[in-house]
């Protein structure tokens, strides 16, 4: 094989590896344990800040959140920690990741809204975080207690000497305060430059490099192109880091499985927890209901229970099986079918009845 392979195998219970290309596939003995609750679907997505003064060529943040300081709990924009607990408690979360950006570039919030996460759920929320600077003594010290795992990016360009530069004196000191530590990086050539560092961290997870509206033109520039129509991973030849992601500290998560897999198990939890009656929770947990535009007579066709539609200003929603077997009665008021994510999510289809 010239390129990883971007096929994904169940998640089995020790490292197994592709049958075509040799490269482990997800695997429920994460090495990192932050990435067990995230298999699962049950950590929430803090997106603490999108500032960031590096400029990583392969970055995938979309334009809506590079570089902006705005907070997200999973898909919703907060103003507040509190905003931040509701979104959790939709959720049922068990732990919460924390990204950007870079969060230390907003250390009060950072300290802020872990200390809240904390409070309100004990020890045992599960809380890591991204970074891409190499923390000092005072910045770790701040979040001691309150964040539990930390994932730092280091610049390709100190791939080649890791050991000497100022992330292994990161590592060390994070150590000593008691924070899981490890590396997050993308997947690109170099990646067996690690190997003699490895024995320093408690986990290396590498991450799919993936296609993204800010990142197009530069994946284009390096050569980089799609491995696949159906998907946004791309295309990266890594035989020479073979043997490097077969050990035991290494993981390997895949674009398809973060987004078919993780996001997919996050939002049935989501979706289960905030569907109303009359929404049906798809598969991938999305939920389906119908419309009608304006101010219906809905008792001049059917007998509807009070749980199954709400009246809003100017449309009723309804359930979608409900609202087919009466499209043609109603047809002046716009039926449709909708699909979209969960806790009033962002619509992904709108199918006109």
């Amino acid at each position: 094989m010239d390129e990883i392979c971007s096929d994904d195998k169940p998640p089995s219970t020790s490292v197994a590896s592709c049958t075509s290309c040799n490269v482990p596939s997800p695997s429920l003995m994460y090495p990192a344990q932050g990435c067990a609750l995230c298999d699962q679907g049950s950590k929430m997505v803090l997106f603490i800040t999108g500032l960031c003064e590096r400029t990583c060529w392969y970055c995938p943040l979309s334009q809506e959140r590079k570089n902006k300081d705005h907070v997200y709990a999973n898909e919703h924009e907060i103003r507040s920690p509190d905003e931040m607990l509701i979104v959790a408690e939709k959720m049922s979360a068990l732990g919460t990741g924390v990204t950007g950006g870079e969060p230390f570039s907003v250390i009060d919030r950072l300290v802020q809204y872990t200390r809240v996460l904390k409070e309100t759920y004990g020890k045992g929320h599960q809380i890591h975080m991204y970074s891409g600077i190499a923390p000092t003594k005072e910045d770790l010290e701040q979040i001691v207690g309150l964040v539990d795992e930390i994932r730092l990016h280091p610049p390709v360009e100190l791939w080649d000497d890791i050991s000497t530069t100022e992330y292994a004196i990161s590592v060390n000191l994070a150590r000593s305060l008691g924070f899981q530590i490890g590396f997050e990086v993308p997947s690109i050539p170099g990646l067996e430059k690690f190997t003699s560092f490895l024995s320093q961290l408690d986990f290396l997870n590498v991450n799919e490099l993936e296609w993204g509206d800010t990142n197009a033109n530069a994946m284009r520039s390096a050569g980089y192109e799609l491995a696949n129509p159906t998907s946004n991973a791309v295309r990266v030849d890594l035989r020479a880091a073979q043997e490097f992601l077969k050990e035991p500290k290494v993981h390997w998560c895949s674009s398809h499985f973060k987004d078919s897999v993780q996001l997919r198990r996050r939002l049935i939890r989501i979706a289960t927890n905030t569907a109303r009656p009359f929404d049906e929770i798809t598969e991938d947990g999305t939920i389906l209901y119908g419309v009608l535009k304006g101010d219906p007579d809905l008792t001049s066709v059917v007998d509807l229970s009070e749980n199954m539609y709400i009246r809003y200003n100017d449309r009723i929603e309804l359930a979608w099986w409900i609202l087919e077997d009466i499209a043609s009665d109603m047809s002046k008021y716009n039926p449709q079918i909708i699909e979209r994510y969960p806790d009033d999510g962002h619509i992904l289809e709108v199918i006109p009845l």
